[in-house]
C-alpha cells in the first residue's frame, strides 16, 4: 500500500498550546505530553502525519494550528 502525500509541500504542521491541561481530563493531559509541549503559548513543529492530527483532534479547544 503506498502512503498518501500531503497537500503542504514541507509536510509539516506548526501546533500552539493556547489552553492550560490544569482541569482537564488524564487523557488530555497525556495527548498534550505526546505532541511535545512543554510549557503554554509554546509553538511547536510536528509532520503532518493522520497520528499527529488526531491527536490535534481529541484537545481542539487547548491546540491551535498556526
Amino acid at each position: 500500500m503506498t502512503a498518501k502525500k500531503t497537500e503542504s509541500g514541507s509536510g509539516k504542521i506548526q501546533l500552539k498550546w493556547v489552553r492550560s491541561a490544569i482541569c482537564a481530563p488524564t487523557k488530555q493531559k497525556l495527548v498534550i505530553k505526546g505532541l511535545g509541549f512543554t510549557r503554554l503559548n509554546q509553538v511547536i513543529e510536528r509532520p503532518d502525519t493522520a497520528a499527529i492530527r488526531g491527536m490535534v483532534k481529541k484537545v481542539p479547544h487547548m491546540v491551535e494550528i498556526v
